[in-house]
Order: C-alpha cells, then sequence, then structure tokens
C-alpha cells in the first residue's frame, strides 16, 4: 500500500475524496482494504448499498470498488445522506492531522469550529474572527471538505451528544442543549440522521460511566504509536501549583472554558487516553475535548513525522528511541503566553515557581477545590493590572509581561485556534521585550505549530553537540530545514536527549 504521508493525499478540490485524480483514490480503496487504523480520521468511506459511512478500519467486509465513495469529513458523507456505521463508530476517530498543520483560512476555520465557536458565535462569530464573509467562507469551506461550517458543526454537535448520551445520566433535554443544539426537535432528527437510532436506543446500549453533576468520561482516540512517557513527562515537570499536577500516571489541570471553569484528568492507556471532565456547563463539552486533543497532539500522524526525521542519520536513533513523539499544545494561549514570559532565562523549576505565586495571588480560586487543583490560571486582563512588585523578575522582563498582556486583554492579539500563526508572531515580535525565541515557541505551543525550530535554543545547542553536530545557530538552522514540515517535533527530540 501506498503511505499517505501528508494531508495533500487525500485533500479534495471537492466533496469527495479526491474528486479529481484516480490515483489518490485507489489509494484510499487500498487503505481500506488494509483496515489500517492510521488512517481512520484522515477520510471516510461511505457505501452507496448500504447507506452508511465508516472508518478506514472499520472490521466488516470490504465493500467493492464501485460501490464506494470517499469523503474528508463526516459532515460531508452526512449532507450526502449517509449515516454513521454503527460497529466502527467513525464518529469516534482520531481527527485529521491535516486541520492542524494547514495555516490557511480553511485550517483556521476548521480548528476553530472543532473549538465550538459556532455554538458560541454562530457562523457570522466565524466569518468575523476570519475576517472573511459568511458566503466566502461557506464556499471555501464546501469547497475543501464538502461540506459548510453549519453542517460541520452539526455532525460535531452530534457526536457531543453521543458521547453525553451513553456517559451520563443527564436528561435528554439538558443533553440537546449541552451539546449545543437549538431545540429538542432539531437533536432527536439529528440522531436518528446520523446515526440511525434513537436517543433512547443509544443510551441503552452504553450503561454510563460516570455519575455526579457535570462529570463526563470519555476515550481521546489516537493513531498509535503514542510516546506517552515523554508527553506527561514534559507536562508534568511544568505542572504549576494549583493549576495543574500530574502523580507520575494522571495529569490533571483546571480548564477555563467559555461558560465557566471545569477539572480535566487525562489518563494515557494502551490505544487512547481516558478523559475525566468536570464541568460547570456541559455546553463547554466540545470545547474542552477539543482543547484536550491539541494539548497531547492527538491528531498527529506519528508514521508522517518519524518517516521524514529519521532520515537524518543523528535524529534516527531519538526517532527509534522514542516512536510516536508529540508535540504538545496548550489549552489556554493567553496562559502559555505568560508563562513563556516567565520562563524566559530561568529553569523549568524556576518559572513554576513564579507562576504559581501569580496564582495563588490573582488565580480564580475554584468553588470547591478539587484535590490539588484550587485555582485557574490568571487572566492576562488581571495580571495586565498585578502589582509589579509581585514579579520577581527583571525589569526588563516586567515591562514585556506587561506590554503582553495588555495586548492579549485588549484583543489585539488573539491566540485562539484561528490566530494566523505568522501573523502572531509577527504582533508579538514588535512588542518590547518579546523575542524570536518567545514568538516562536508561542507559536508551537499556544497555536500547535508543527514547524517551529529554535535554533538559538541553549538546550538544542547542547543537544545537538552532544549528538557531535555543530550547535551554532546558523549550522543548527541550516541543518533544521531538512526536518520540515516537522521541526516542533524534532526540536522536542532534541530537548528530550538531554
Amino acid at each position: 500500500m501506498v503511505p499517505m504521508t501528508s494531508a495533500s493525499t487525500i485533500a479534495s478540490a471537492g466533496s469527495a475524496v479526491p474528486a479529481a485524480g484516480a490515483p489518490d483514490e485507489e489509494r484510499c480503496y487500498r487503505a481500506v482494504q488494509s483496515k489500517d487504523p492510521r488512517f481512520d480520521g484522515w477520510f471516510y468511506t461511505a457505501v452507496r448499498t448500504t447507506g452508511i459511512y465508516c472508518r478506514p478500519s472499520c472490521p466488516a467486509v470490504t465493500p467493492k470498488r464501485q460501490n464506494v465513495t470517499f469523503y474528508q469529513t463526516a459532515a460531508a458523507a452526512q449532507i450526502a445522506g449517509y449515516r454513521a456505521c454503527k460497529r466502527c463508530r467513525p464518529d469516534a476517530t482520531p481527527g485529521s492531522p491535516a486541520w492542524n498543520m494547514r495555516a490557511d483560512v480553511v485550517g483556521r476555520a476548521m480548528r476553530l469550529i472543532a473549538d465550538g465557536v459556532i455554538d458560541r458565535d454562530g457562523v457570522t462569530g466565524l466569518a468575523t474572527r476570519l475576517n472573511y464573509s459568511e458566503r466566502q467562507l461557506n464556499r471555501l469551506l464546501t469547497t475543501e471538505v464538502g461540506a459548510g461550517p453549519l453542517a460541520l458543526a452539526r455532525a460535531q454537535r452530534a457526536q457531543a451528544a453521543r458521547v453525553l448520551i451513553e456517559t451520563t445520566t443527564m436528561p435528554f433535554t439538558d443533553v440537546a442543549f449541552g451539546a449545543g443544539f437549538a431545540s429538542i426537535r432539531q437533536f432527536n432528527d439529528t440522531i436518528r440522521e446520523v446515526f440511525a437510532s434513537t436517543p433512547t436506543d443509544l443510551r441503552s446500549q452504553r450503561r454510563p460511566a460516570a455519575s455526579g453533576a457535570g462529570i463526563v468520561s470519555l476515550r481521546l482516540a489516537f493513531r498509535p504509536p503514542m510516546d506517552t512517557a515523554t508527553l506527561f513527562g514534559f507536562l508534568g515537570m511544568r505542572a504549576v501549583p494549583g493549576v495543574e499536577c500530574w502523580d507520575g500516571s494522571t495529569y490533571r489541570r483546571v480548564l477555563r472554558l467559555p461558560h465557566g471553569l471545569a477539572t480535566v484528568s487525562l489518563t494515557p492507556a494502551v490505544h487512547h487516553v481516558d478523559c475525566r471532565l468536570q464541568l460547570a456547563d456541559m455546553r463547554d463539552l466540545t470545547t474542552a475535548v477539543a482543547r484536550c486533543r491539541r494539548l497531547l497532539d492527538l491528531d498527529a500522524d506519528p508514521e508522517s513525522i518519524s518517516d521524514q526525521l529519521i532520515i537524518d542519520e543523528m535524529l534516527a536513533p531519538l526517532v527509534i528511541k522514542s516512536p510516536g513523539l508529540r508535540s504538545p499544545a496548550h489549552v489556554d494561549g493567553n496562559e502559555l503566553a505568560v508563562r513563556a514570559v516567565l520562563g524566559q532565562q530561568v529553569s523549568v523549576a524556576g518559572a513554576r515557581t513564579l507562576a504559581g505565586r501569580l496564582v495563588a495571588k490573582y488565580g480564580q480560586t475554584l468553588a470547591v477545590p478539587d484535590g490539588e487543583l484550587t485555582h485557574a490560571f490568571p487572566t492576562a486582563a488581571a495580571l495586565a493590572c498585578a502589582d509589579p512588585a509581585d514579579l520577581a523578575m527583571p525589569a526588563s522582563r516586567k515591562r514585556a509581561l506587561f506590554g503582553m498582556c495588555r495586548a492579549l486583554a485588549s484583543g489585539e492579539i488573539q491566540l485562539d485556534a484561528g490566530a494566523d500563526r505568522t501573523e502572531v508572531e509577527a504582533q508579538l515580535v514588535a512588542l518590547p521585550g518579546i523575542g524570536a525565541w518567545t514568538a516562536a515557541y508561542i507559536s508551537m505551543r499556544a497555536l500547535g505549530d508543527p514547524d517551529v525550530f529554535l535554533p538559538t535554543d541553549l538546550g538544542v545547542k547542547h543537544a545537538l553537540e552532544r549528538l557531535g553536530a555543530d550547535g551554532s545557530p546558523k549550522a543548527a538552522h541550516e541543518r533544521a530545514e531538512h526536518w520540515r514540515p516537522w521541526r516542533s517535533y524534532a526540536l522536542h527530540l532534541l530537548w528530550g536527549s538531554l
């Protein structure tokens, strides 16, 4: 089977994948024949004779080629009249890596939709955030992924509703509005159309796995392999007291969501990550899940990344040692930006201590503490008004922090899922005291940029020299050009080697 190692191999100019080019369609069909789970989420297989759509790894008998159509999104398959397979549950696959990789308006729109922006602000809000008209945006998305923003949001609501139906004892009325539906009728009709089942049928098939108000337990799928030890160790080392904690197996933290505060517990398992959310408002479910997925980089395609980086003989042993390496992002762009400035020219432990002091002084206290979790990280607005005496750092970094917090609080700089990475880096560097290293690090972790490299980083220099390479910034930059578009992952490999 010819491997699909980039988004371009299944990108489409129309609703089916791909609309132009039989070789790509044949590649998709070979993936279906091999039932390879690596391609789950890259595309969906719709079978005309059954009227259902599946993930590529569906264990059912492989349909005949002439009966199959391929779609990039579940929403596109649903628009075409197909319902979700009850056996393979295509709605529960990892997301397509394409939307995290792409920096264009379609990629930004897909990330914002996943974050729940349409449920909060409507299509008008999405278009405004991207500086496009609603008509332009609808045309772009329909052309690229086969479905407009409303259809994409509808498919997402259906999945959120299914999670609530199967993992809670919430009344269906609460499930409907919690998942983002405007009415009970819309909720019932969508569940029947997408899953060919009623809400009652779905609940009877699975016993709720969670109890208590606002608690949801679910599994977050990923493409194996995944180096969970390195990923969770990275987050655990940087856990800010009061906001985060890590006991060596489970990472927990407070989330600041559109409708209130929440806490999440994330525990790696063999083929998924167990996620337990305590939500103040069920409307935040979709947003919370999307942000946890971004935090853990669960939609990554580890095969593509390894195939590119292992070509470098210096990196090859590190790639082999850490199969399935992830590049962790963050659940809150503003929080990450503040922490990046706090961490300038200090150790990881020193940055944690300083951040912990700010949390205790300016963080929002949880109404009911959850063990070690007691506060939400301070907002940019709160820190913009902080007493400089509470910041144990040089005056130049204080100015940088206050200036950045004012820009974030005013909306001059926005670090959300729809941000233009190039534009944000330029805005950050224009602020006094924010250099190229800090701006690039924020792009990598706050915005999920997979292709960031920090040639002036001391850790990079030491790692390259230990591996027998030239650690100078110029040489490091030139070498890293061969690692595109996965330089962020190479960066984590180098840091991990220390």
